[in-house]
């Protein structure tokens, strides 16, 4: 053997990789099976689902075939929802009428082929999205019919999917600013609340990321807690509109409330802060009660507590009133608002240990800075309706209030 050969061992074979050669797809062919299903069963859903489960339709590659099958009737174009070559059958769900009792067939069967094979809600998910970013695409009477059909799918809890799915890809611009997906949002709320509560579309929102973006699927033009309200009013849904205005109320709280408590740990002027409220309050239309509510909680949540020292947290506590009641004196323009500034601080005094005796001293303080007067204090002690610690505080109050009657009836 030559020093330049290499050696060998005789008699062996030596083995090639295999290759994986993937099945050239045919789309074609599968979405005619299906078809052909549908046409030998007259679209009976039943009969269809039957024929489907046992059947060796190769649905992990042509999933997204398959519902196009079921919502138009055939497979449509790639990445349009116009009908492609190929068989058509009648019973699909964008042929059949736009009412939830036709419907909701299409959703069940939907959901016992999903028990079946599960990984087809992907494919179901990749139709959905497609459709819903092609709006434009379809008749008045096809849209409403997705909205039907995804009410009743969310409405059944069709196996997993995700509400994302169908928000997201509504909030495209031109889809927007057409006014479709207002259209279609609408019609889908309605549906969906014909069964389920308001709290369980409320659920279905945050999941889909849009609770807090409600606006986003108005036009520009619309877009607006006015809008909002006038669109949804005239649509029959009052609970919607409420629902609204007190999260947006929430919201606009929070930015209040987070601005003044900035102000008031940098020691701003009073004067200042009192502008800031005055204008933030205008902007938000804000009700006064609500503002003398808020007010309260700032100023005490800025108390500096001292640990269990209850001679320094009552003094700390008094010396935030008293620093702060030109505020307080500026929204308490009636004797309602001083009533209820009265009823925040039994409240506030009943559950927070460390305010429980200092009632009494923080309403003699407040009167002594105007922003109290006494005919209020006569009357939330004589006619208070709040009950939390009421005995207690009224009995704390007393010798206060027998001085203010004494005083009365010297003058």
């Amino acid at each position: 053997m030559s020093s330049k050969e290499k050696p060998t061992l005789g008699g062996t074979r030596i083995k090639t990789r295999k290759r994986n050669i993937a099945a050239p797809l045919d789309t074609a062919a599968f979405s005619d099976a299906v078809v052909q299903i549908y046409l030998d069963n007259a679209g009976d859903l039943e009969l269809i689902a039957k024929c489907i489960e046992p059947s060796d339709l190769d649905f992990s590659r042509y999933g997204d075939t398959f519902f196009e099958v079921i919502f138009t009737g055939g497979r449509t174009q790639p990445g349009t929802t116009k009908p492609d070559e190929g068989e058509r059958h009648p019973y699909s769900i964008l042929e059949s009428e736009a009412k939830r009792e036709v419907i909701l067939p299409f959703v069940i069967y939907i959901q016992k082929i999903l028990r079946r094979r599960p990984f087809l809600i992907k494919n179901l998910e990749n139709v959905m999205r497609k459709f819903l970013q092609s709006l434009e695409l379809f008749e008045e009477n096809g849209r409403k019919k997705l909205a039907i059909f995804t009410a009743l799918a969310f409405s059944q809890k069709l196996s997993g999917l995700p509400p994302e799915t169908v928000f997201q890809p509504l909030l495209k611009d031109n889809l927007v600013a057409k006014g479709l997906v207002l259209l279609f949002i609408t019609d889908f709320f309605k549906e969906y609340l014909i069964d389920n509560s308001l709290d369980d579309l409320i659920s279905i929102l945050k999941r889909g990321k849009v609770e807090d973006n409600l606006l986003d699927f108005f036009p520009s033009a619309k877009r607006s807690a006015e809008g909002f309200s006038e669109h949804f009013t005239k649509e029959g849904l009052l609970a919607l509109v409420e629902y609204n205005e007190k999260k947006m109320f929430e919201v606009k709280l929070k930015e209040i409330k987070s601005a003044l408590t900035s102000l008031i740990a940098e020691e701003a002027d009073v004067s200042e802060v009192i502008e800031t409220v005055k204008q933030r309050v205008k902007d938000a239309r804000f009700p006064e009660i609500e503002v003398v509510r808020m007010l309260w909680d700032v100023i005490m949540d800025a108390v500096q507590w001292s640990g269990k020292n209850q001679q320094q947290n009552a003094n700390s506590a008094l010396r935030q009133v008293k620093t702060w009641a030109e505020l307080l004196n500026t929204f308490c323009t009636n004797g309602k608002l001083q009533l209820e500034l009265m009823y925040k601080i039994q409240i506030q005094c009943y559950e927070d240990a460390k305010l429980m005796k200092l009632f009494p001293e923080i309403v003699r303080s407040l009167y002594d800075q105007d922003v109290l007067a006494e005919d209020t204090i006569l009357h939330w002690f004589r006619k208070g309706t709040n009950p939390k610690g009421r005995q207690i505080f009224v009995k704390a109050l007393e010798p206060f209030v027998n001085w203010l009657e004494e005083a009365e009836e010297e003058e």
